[in-house]
């Protein structure tokens, strides 16, 4: 049984320095970025090599719930090593660990919601389902496929195209608002609302 005073973690999946901001790799990033500001917090360095933000999402009151928001530091293929530090520092149950990510295998414009699974080659994903298993929430932001022969590799790395960056947003705030739902209404709920 969770121990209801244990935070929730929502690690969103980036790679830390200006010039990968708006990538879509970073699209993790950009929902924690909106999440610390509903929180009215700002990330602070941590010793787990992660920026924090610890607040509170939900109405003032009951249905509030502690949530610790964190932008790992390590670039994306180590993002496992600031997740289980993180994890062990704040007690975190891992059914009350949610990642947000990029995903290829959906449509832009599309959220999938699921607990547990694979990786499917993303090595955000990878690293932490080594470091603590697969057993942890995903918030998956897709991103879509890359056009023609373009590499996988190279397709992240690039930013939203004008015509992706019109709705992206938009998009971002919908993501924000599926981690909310997931924290306070539980999973169920939150992916027939937001799963497409």
């Amino acid at each position: 049984m969770t121990d209801d005073s244990s935070p929730w973690l929502v690690v969103g999946l980036g790679n830390p320095g200006a010039e990968y901001a708006g990538n879509r790799h970073n699209v993790g990033f950009m929902v924690a970025d909106l999440l610390a500001e509903r929180m009215g917090g700002r990330f602070k360095a941590h010793k787990a090599r992660a920026q924090v933000v610890e607040g509170r999402l939900g109405a003032p009151g009951v249905s509030s719930r502690r949530v610790v928001v964190a932008k790992p530091m390590s670039f994306m293929n180590l993002s496992g090593g600031p997740t289980v530090a993180l994890r062990d520092f704040y007690k975190v149950p891992v059914e009350r660990i949610v990642v947000v990510h990029d995903e290829l295998d959906i449509d832009y414009g599309m959220l999938r919601l699921k607990l547990g699974g694979g990786d499917n080659g993303h090595n955000g994903l990878k690293s932490i389902t080594k470091a603590m298993g697969p057993a942890y929430h995903r918030v998956r932001f897709g991103i879509g496929r890359p056009p023609g022969r373009m590499q996988v590799a190279d397709f992240v790395l690039k930013d939203f195209s004008s015509t992706e960056r019109k709705e992206l947003d938009y998009q971002v705030d919908r993501a924000a608002d599926a981690v909310e739902a997931l924290v306070l209404e539980g999973l169920e709920r939150a992916q027939s609302t937001y799963n497409s």
